[in-house]
């Protein structure tokens, strides 16, 4: 668009200060911005409900983009298309005249597209002798490519708050099943202590959870259940410290009392040892052990691996690079942190496949500040993807944590400085 240029809308449409703000944005837009057009239409369609855009209206943009030639959007170029009605509804799946229109309406109203009228309202371009377009008059894709940071933004939010949501539920259904196993350990094993009342507070946990829950509803049962789940934990080490207490005293008074008889032969000793095999003995105990698994046996990863390794601010000491990215240009929350990484995934083309293995090795916390640092040190790190997949493994082998990757970049920080 031309410096000063404004179009106005054709016939009974009323021109506005919306129109003329969204114009103005697109005159002033930096000329080397540029977008495949096909991820930034997926983008649009997952923040569609914070656009306020119908699934149709998302049709006639699809159809829309068809008309464009390339599949990149780029300031520098003419981005209007001048299709007629009756292409445009066969390319939105046969949609009518009066509903096209209504959604044509809508995208314009949401600030997706802009009307550029010529002076009979016909959509049509104007061509050189050498076939250029001089002039068109259309629908322009301009206001799509302009707001295509601020889409990304919002798109990369809802992904990530619905990861963050999958992740919550994952953690209180493995709460539950390690509270569930553990408080039956603990009957089976006859372990002192109020096990009903523990069970009636699980259930009573389980309870206040509504059918569709929010985010917060779930981080709030999963810090309430992994609290009851720390202290499941306390009672049955206590019980087993009490058992190998009894063990040993067990085993020192057979000591004794065997320093005290007589010697006997050979013979005696085996018919005597063979039925009579004290029931506190430390071979008894051990074999109770090995049918009845230990507390932290129970669950397939340690009880706190989940849990964020490094505080957050020491985290965001050691990766600057990464609180642009953050809701706000900031990062105040671990939330705020999967954010930002939503962002930066596929700029480091990490496939989601690789954060969500992350995420379930590491945990979601872990997973982001693994994927902060990978971005800190991008000039070092050929692959990003690969990089992460294996951490992931070398995590699954108990050979990696985050603290030594975090206190790395802290140290060379501060030798830089």
């Amino acid at each position: 668009m031309e410096r000063g240029h404004v179009t106005t809308p054709f016939g009974r449409r009323s021109m506005s200060f919306a129109l003329l703000a969204r114009q103005r944005q697109i005159s002033e837009a930096k000329p080397e911005t540029k977008r495949n057009k096909w991820k930034l239409f997926r983008a649009v369609c997952e923040a569609r409900e914070e656009l306020n855009v119908s699934d149709r209206s998302l049709s006639v943009l699809d159809a829309l983009l068809s008309f464009y030639p390339s599949d990149e959007l780029t300031a520098n170029n003419d981005l209007i298309v001048f299709p007629s009605n009756a292409q445009l509804s066969i390319r939105a799946r046969g949609m009518t005249a009066a509903t096209l229109r209504r959604h044509l309406a809508a995208l314009v109203d949401a600030g997706l597209i802009l009307r550029k009228d010529s002076a009979n309202g016909k959509r049509f371009a104007r061509r050189s002798r050498a076939g250029e377009i001089n002039e068109a008059f259309g629908f322009n894709l301009a206001p799509l490519l302009v707001r295509a940071r601020e889409i990304e933004g919002i798109a990369a939010k809802i992904t990530a708050d619905r990861e963050y949501f999958h992740t919550t539920r994952e953690r209180i259904s493995l709460c539950r099943r390690d509270i569930t196993k553990l408080i039956q350990l603990a009957l089976d094993g006859h372990v002192e202590g109020e096990w009903g009342l523990i069970h009636d507070r699980f259930r009573t946990c389980l309870a206040s959870l509504p059918r569709r829950p929010s985010l917060e509803e779930l981080q709030f049962l999963l810090g309430r259940l992994v609290e009851l789940r720390t202290t499941i934990v306390k009672l049955l080490d206590e019980h087993d410290k009490t058992q190998n207490m009894c063990a040993k005293e067990s085993q020192n008074e057979r000591h004794i009392q065997d320093s005290q008889t007589q010697s006997i032969s050979e013979s005696e000793t085996v018919q005597e040892a063979q039925p009579t095999k004290p029931l506190g003995s430390p071979s008894a105990f051990e074999a109770g052990k090995k049918i009845r698994p230990s507390a932290g046996e129970t669950t397939g990863v340690p009880l706190k691996s989940l849990q964020p390794s490094v505080p957050l601010d020491t985290v965001l000491r050691a990766c600057l690079e990464i609180a642009p990215y953050g809701p706000g240009g900031e990062i105040r929350t671990w939330h705020d942190l999967l954010t930002a990484t939503a962002v930066l995934r596929p700029m480091l083309q990490i496939s989601p496949s690789a954060f969500h293995e992350a995420c379930q090795v590491m945990g979601p916390e872990n997973a982001g500040v693994a994927i902060a640092c990978i971005f800190e040190r991008g000039g070092h790190i050929n692959s990003a993807g690969a990089y992460l997949r294996n951490l992931t493994r070398r995590a699954t082998e108990r050979q990696f944590t985050i603290r030594p990757m975090v206190s790395a970049l802290l140290r060379a920080r501060a030798g830089a400085s």
